[in-house]
């Protein structure tokens, strides 16, 4: 399922959101520019390796361009390709306004960070001897799913959905939309089988840290799992009016008057 747009609107402006995918996109840029050596060079010293972290590996000094430590930060910059980076973008995009506006600018700069983290620990801790660089937004964007899900579970997210050669486009709840989406991250860490790939177990610590944060990070004032979405279906109808009723004398009745 492919979200294109959610129902919610926001009061502050989603600067951060944007600073975000811009800085991705101006990231990517530079490392389309690169030639393929250039390309895996970068990769390498700005992915995160899992055993740099938990392990005594080092890379080759003309590759250790950073810290590993740091590198939990630079790798949530870089993206594989086009289609890593826009789906990644999308999600952010659709989700992040709304998070960024129960939290405030701050507060969504370091949740952000955190849940960008807190994924690279879940894959690293699967798998703490890897060689392989982790790269994307995925597992800080995973936490803004988690987040959003707390938050507005019942927002009506318009979602693409292909089937074969037909793409319906339909109104449906949020949580059934990322709901479907962390089931999906199981079944594929457990069909993958671990080697190089996607990151699985990145997206699923990265959304559970989003669950778990946004009860820290979101303004005290912002209710949680739409208790003030009014979802209450409204009727009105309205009495036919006599031919010498004046104009705006009808009255306004409910279901049952």
């Amino acid at each position: 399922m492919i979200p294109l747009h959610d129902d919610n609107p926001t009061r502050r402006p989603p600067i951060v959101t944007v600073a975000f995918i811009a800085a991705c996109v101006l990231v990517f840029l530079w490392q389309f520019s690169l030639d393929d050596q250039g390309g895996e060079r970068a990769v390498y010293s700005f992915g995160f390796i899992p055993a740099l972290l938990f392990t005594d590996q080092r890379l080759a000094p003309e590759l250790a361009m950073a810290p590993p430590f740091a590198t939990v930060l630079t790798s949530m910059f870089m993206h594989g390709g086009w289609m890593h980076l826009i789906g990644n973008m999308l999600y952010l995009w659709v989700f992040g306004n709304n998070v960024e506006d129960a939290m405030g600018h701050v507060r969504f700069v370091v949740f952000y960070v955190v849940c960008g983290a807190a994924a690279a620990f879940s894959q690293g801790i699967v798998d703490p001897a890897s060689t392989i660089p982790m790269i994307g937004a995925s597992g800080a964007v995973a936490g803004v799913l988690g987040a959003y899900l707390i938050l507005h579970p019942r927002a009506k997210v318009l979602t693409l959905i292909p089937l074969g050669l037909a793409f319906p486009i339909l109104h449906l709840p949020a949580m059934l939309v990322l709901g479907i989406w962390f089931v999906m991250q199981f079944v594929n860490a457990a069909l993958s089988g671990g080697g190089p790939g996607v990151a699985w177990w990145a997206h699923i610590g990265g959304f559970v840290a989003g669950l778990a944060l946004i009860f820290v990070f979101r303004d005290r004032q912002v209710v949680l799992f739409d208790r003030d979405r009014d979802v209450t279906p409204r009727y009105e109808l309205r009495r036919p009016r006599a031919p010498m009723d004046p104009p705006g004398s009808g009255q306004r009745r409910g279901p049952w008057g």
